[in-house]
């Protein structure tokens, strides 16, 4: 009997604002080798007809049980639709089949942390944290890390061009967690916070200068606390139109963010930052660590501008997703920081956008 090939590569949601670059680009790079996979194979089809026949189209719906065949014959699956439970994640693993995510849905990465042992018998390796934020958030932060001999404190800001074309998505997951209550690790002790709480004035360089920055549930903020074992690590938001930081900011001290349980003003809020255009394409990211270096005292810092950032978390899991296929990786399950640093990475960011690492 013939052995299944295992060299596919399938892009879960690869017909969506992400899933569609990473098809393209790693299209062109294993022609006939990539699925953009998902419930709409109307969608997949005319994907696949864009690119000339390099992707190929696939139903799937990872709400029901996973095709057994499907997976003989994928080495690679890509997930870029958010996720509450871990059944898929598992058959891929059981599979054999390497396995990443855009998602930053913290809790739901952690409990595919808990399945490294099915991927360690299987020989499968699993990614989380792949993206923008998490993904080169965690990687900076680990640079900036690296940069002092002991890390007390890890304060990441992300600004986002309201002029950006953004994934219905992504949105959704914003809206949705702007009312979030989350654990933060400060001084190795687990507290709660809440969205759009705890501003802080946030230096994003010459270009940008000062922006308020508010707490916001990215999973960096709990994934670095374990994987750098750091005491204090925190994340924050702001826009690039300080009106509308200062205006989500308003609407969750007054508790009108509550409103947004309701379905049809959810659906219009959703709807209403899908047409949002009131500044910029670009997006910054920083860094800011505290520790002690030499004995004394001392700071690192990382800053990286460019725009677009949908495409810097595409790219960011292009990069990942041609490692994974092309390279041998320990198994089990592990955030993009456990497997790579800046020096890996750092040639095609600087193509893409503005990095700067300083350490006093």
């Amino acid at each position: 009997m013939e052995e299944t090939v295992k060299d596919n590569i399938i892009v879960v949601g690869g017909y969506g604002h992400v899933g569609r670059t990473l098809c393209e680009e790693l299209g062109d790079r294993y022609p006939g080798k990539v699925y953009a996979a998902g419930r709409s194979m109307k969608r997949a089809e005319q994907l696949s007809a864009s690119s000339g026949g390099k992707v190929k189209p696939m139903q799937l719906d990872i709400s029901k049980p996973a095709d057994p065949n499907m997976l003989a014959s994928a080495k690679l699956v890509i997930m870029c639709l958010d996720q509450t439970e871990t059944d898929f994640v598992r058959a891929c693993l059981e599979a054999g089949t390497n396995y990443m995510d855009v998602s930053a849905q913290g809790d739901f990465l952690e409990q595919v942390e808990r399945l490294a042992g099915v991927a360690e018998r299987n020989g499968a390796t699993a990614l989380l944290s792949i993206g923008l934020a998490p993904g080169l958030t965690n990687v900076l932060a680990k640079a900036a890390y690296g940069l002092l001999d002991e890390t007390t404190e890890i304060d990441i800001s992300i600004m986002l061009g309201l002029g950006d074309q953004h994934g219905k998505a992504a949105i959704e997951w914003t809206v949705d967690n702007l009312n979030a209550q989350f654990p933060v690790m400060l001084n190795n002790r687990q507290s709660m916070v809440n969205s759009f709480e705890g501003g802080k004035r946030i230096d994003f360089g010459r270009s940008l200068g000062q922006k308020k920055s508010y707490r916001f549930p990215f999973s960096d903020q709990q994934t670095l606390a374990r994987t750098l074992s750091v005491p204090s690590v925190s994340t924050r938001l702001c826009f690039d139109s300080a009106a509308a930081t200062a205006l989500m900011a308003g609407l969750r001290s007054s508790g009108a963010v509550r409103l947004l349980k309701t379905g049809w003003i959810r659906s219009a809020a959703v709807a209403g930052f899908g047409k949002l255009r009131l500044g910029s394409e670009q997006f910054a990211v920083k860094v800011d660590a505290w520790g002690s270096k030499s004995g004394r005292e001392s700071r690192a810092e990382c800053l990286l501008v460019g725009n677009n950032q949908s495409r810097m978390t595409a790219l960011t899991a292009i990069f990942v997703a041609d490692a994974l296929y092309r390279k041998e990786y320990p198994n089990g399950v592990f955030h993009i920081e456990q497997l790579f640093g800046i020096s890996d990475m750092k040639n095609w960011i600087e193509r893409e956008a503005e990095l700067t690492i300083n350490g006093e």
